[in-house]
């Protein structure tokens, strides 16, 4: 008697130009990784990024009273910031690059 073992992977088919598939191919040699692998770990990134793009935030009451009070702060300054964006460009203090 046969039995059904529970399927683990499924198959996905899609039709790409030709110009797609040999970047995918390039991109996926580079990393020493085959088509199928490159492509299912980059659809997998993007389908996560989506989700946790659009995840609703849940908290109490008091955190969000919390949290909007923590906005609501002026932010501190960073010295060390201050002094970069005081700092005039290099293309504005007529400095030269060492050759």
């Amino acid at each position: 008697m046969a039995v059904n073992a529970e399927r683990k992977e499924h198959p996905i088919s899609m039709r790409l130009p030709e110009a797609d598939i040999a970047m995918i191919d390039r991109a996926a040699d580079l990393l020493g990784r085959s088509r199928t692998g490159f492509v299912r770990e980059a659809a997998v990134r993007a389908a996560e990024e989506v989700l946790m793009e659009n995840r609703p935030i849940r908290m109490s009451a008091d955190g969000f009273a919390a949290f909007m009070a923590v906005l609501a702060t002026p932010a501190a300054p960073v010295p060390e910031m201050v002094e970069v964006v005081k700092r005039p460009a290099p293309w504005e203090s007529g400095y030269q690059a060492k050759r």
